[in-house]
């Protein structure tokens, strides 16, 4: 486990997130299959050439949910109860295949439950092109997620740190 407890996070903080991600076309296939958007602007090599992109963008979705899995470790690693929210999704540059992603977090409130039992973290997950020389920014969005608190998870009898 290497998620932070509620204590641990501080606002105005900013992770940086490690790991990166390079997206394949079969990434963006099997995600599109998966989730049964065909929409032609994703698959359809033809149909997005005659486009302002003139090739196939990287489902939206799915580059909002690598930004999620690639901040997971420093975040919220173990140490999560639930996601509650995204909200303010937006994609202000396309993501194409062959594009790697990195992300970062930046803690924007943190308060305790009504009860004190945990705790609920706001962050802003930003999403950029690493592979681009000007890093521009393809996704950002705030999670707000329940996070244990350290001395409940210690008495719960998991790992406190």
């Amino acid at each position: 486990m290497t998620g932070l407890y509620y204590e641990e996070f501080t606002v105005g903080e900013t992770i940086a997130h490690e790991r990166r991600r390079t997206i394949s076309e079969s990434d963006n296939q099997r995600f599109c299959d998966m989730t049964m958007n065909q929409q032609p602007l994703h698959l359809d090599g033809e149909f997005a050439a005659d486009t302002e992109f003139g090739e196939r963008l990287v489902n939206g979705l799915y580059t909002m949910s690598l930004a999620v899995g690639v901040s997971i470790p420093e975040t919220t690693d173990g140490t999560i109860v639930a996601n509650l929210s995204y909200d303010d999704v937006e994609h202000p540059n396309p993501v194409f295949h062959g594009d790697t992603i990195r992300a970062q977090s930046t803690v924007t409130d943190k308060r305790e439950t009504s009860d004190g039992e945990r705790g609920i973290v706001t962050m802003h997950v930003e999403a950029f092109k690493a592979n681009d020389p000007d890093e521009p920014l393809v996704c950002e969005f705030d999670r707000t997620v329940l996070s244990l608190k350290r001395e409940r998870a210690a008495d719960d009898g998991e790992d406190a740190r």
